[in-house]
């Protein structure tokens, strides 16, 4: 006997949504749209200390990096909340949640199955950003070691596993704002309710993290760290940041993912 709603099914749902395609679709104009903006503006060098966006042109791996960097703060973040807050208040807008608990499928396999599909699409989205930037970048920049903010090169041999560890950092780094989106997903029906708490959440701890007095308490901010994954990109590799900031992430998303099950095991969807 077939398991009740198999992944497989999901994942075939999750690909043939618009939301998915726009999604996946804009993070393919992206670096087309950078490397075009590039073009228009002037050639003249940068004065003083460079900057990502300085060192954008010199090759494909800088390239990526910049769009890495700037998508980080508000990008990705869209992309995530909406992969995850949708999941579950989508289904109840269309009528099929009920459908499919009374199928029957138990609520934590439902929720189990949703939450891996959001999973996997995040995981694609962060490898397919890069990836496809590289190649972009290779095509206009050419192939240039990525040259660092303070003169220092790295190899292509070395960048491939550091800009993994950069990937992954930033997958685990967003757990929390796809547990929140998620979290909120199982409380209300509406999902631009799910996908609209996540970014405002993020934006407002965006704004407390700018406010020195509040000391250490800014390292249980979930966008504290959101950028320490450039510190892979250092000449003297500290993974400090990225611990600390992966170990709150993580504890986060266990709380609001554990209250998903909770909150959802007592909700009355079937009324």
């Amino acid at each position: 006997m077939s398991r009740p709603l198999p992944l497989r099914a999901e994942v075939g749902r999750q690909l043939g949504r618009r939301r998915t395609r726009l999604i996946l679709g804009f993070l393919l104009v992206l670096p087309l749209l950078l490397v075009g903006a590039f073009s228009l503006g002037g050639d003249d060098e940068p004065g003083g200390a460079p900057s990502f966006v300085d060192l954008a042109q010199t090759g494909a791996p800088n390239l990526v990096v910049f769009t890495l960097f700037a998508s980080t703060g508000f990008l990705l973040v869209v992309v995530v909340a909406l992969f995850w807050g949708d999941a579950v208040p989508a289904e109840a807008s269309w009528g099929s949640l009920r459908y499919l608990l009374t199928a029957p499928v138990p609520r934590s396999r439902l929720l189990s199955v949703k939450l891996l599909v959001a999973a996997l699409s995040t995981a694609v989205a962060l490898v397919l950003l890069p990836a496809w930037t590289m190649l972009v970048g290779l095509v206009a920049y050419g192939t240039e070691p990525y040259r660092g903010l303070a003169g220092e090169t790295i190899a292509w041999v070395d960048l491939w596993p550091r800009l993994g560890v950069a990937v992954a950092y930033l997958f685990v780094n967003l757990l929390f704002v796809g547990a929140l989106a998620f979290f909120v997903g199982t409380v209300t029906d509406a999902p631009l309710g799910a996908v609209g708490t996540a970014v405002v959440v993020t934006i407002v701890s965006s704004i407390l993290d700018t406010i020195d007095a509040l000391g250490d308490l800014r390292d249980a901010l979930p966008t504290h760290f959101q950028f320490a994954w450039a510190d892979v990109l250092a000449a003297d590799v500290d993974a400090s940041a990225m611990a600390t900031g992966a170990t709150w992430s993580v504890g986060w998303a266990v709380l609001l993912l554990g209250a998903s099950y909770v909150v959802f095991a007592r909700k009355d969807v079937l009324t």
